[in-house]
């Protein structure tokens, strides 16, 4: 009986948790990723907004409601688990809401229980405030629980940097160096995958097909930073 026990154990799928501000974060940015992990884990989502102060390339009457659909179709494709929204409002993730939203990040790793956990760079990749507080209070969440044994920041390289022109946010922050970076994912075998999600966000259509573009001339891989316990 103690065999089919520690059979059952060994078989178990581990979990894994990613946390991101706006729906479209997941497969604009580490999706090739996700979706390799969803075939060996039971991979969850977290995701602070629903987008509403986006860009509405589709001129929805409800973009929240929309943006919401889009993420858990994106999802679906994936393979992801569940989606949990934490109810905040996009663009709103200023100081005063920091320990709310790493509390309720806490609350829910807490249930989950990952081992590892995806979030955006401490810059933020495009330099978006809301990626960056995500990031920031995922962190500090992650640092209470000893069962987190590692944190993959999703980044880009300084390369990849240069394909996107200044006027693309007030700040555009640089890439890493490869030497910065501790894990190169190549998702070639899912990159069908990882454009069936990034085209499930209609709503942000435009910005799928300039990301697509801006990558062409770079590997299908995906970089992270690595912290581990």
């Amino acid at each position: 009986m103690k065999l089919l026990q520690g059979s059952k154990n060994m078989s178990a799928r581990k979990t894994i948790v990613a946390v991101f501000a706006h729906p479209d974060d997941e497969a604009f940015g580490p999706s090739g990723t996700i979706a390799k992990f969803t075939k060996t884990h039971d991979v969850y989502l977290l995701c602070a907004t629903k987008g509403e102060a986006g860009k509405d390339f589709g001129n929805h009457k409800n973009l929240a409601k929309a943006r919401v659909n889009e993420l858990k179709k994106s999802a679906k494709i994936l393979g992801v688990k569940k989606i949990y929204f934490l109810g905040f409002i996009d663009g709103t993730l200023s100081n005063s809401l920091y320990h709310a939203l790493a509390k309720k990040i806490e609350n829910h790793l807490k249930r989950l229980k990952p081992e590892t956990v995806i979030t955006t760079e401490p810059r933020g990749v495009s330099g978006h405030i809301d990626h960056i507080t995500v990031s920031m209070t995922t962190s500090f969440a992650c640092r209470k629980l000893p069962f987190v044994k590692t944190i993959l920041y999703h980044c880009i390289t300084d390369k990849m940097r240069s394909g996107f022109g200044d006027d693309y946010f007030v700040y555009f922050p640089p890439g890493y160096k490869k030497s910065e970076i501790g894990k190169i994912v190549d998702v070639s075998d899912v990159w069908d995958v990882k454009m069936k999600a990034m085209f499930a966000h209609k709503s942000q259509i435009q910005d799928a097909k300039r990301i697509l573009e801006r990558r062409q001339n770079f590997p299908k891989k995906e970089y992270f930073l690595v912290v581990s316990k």
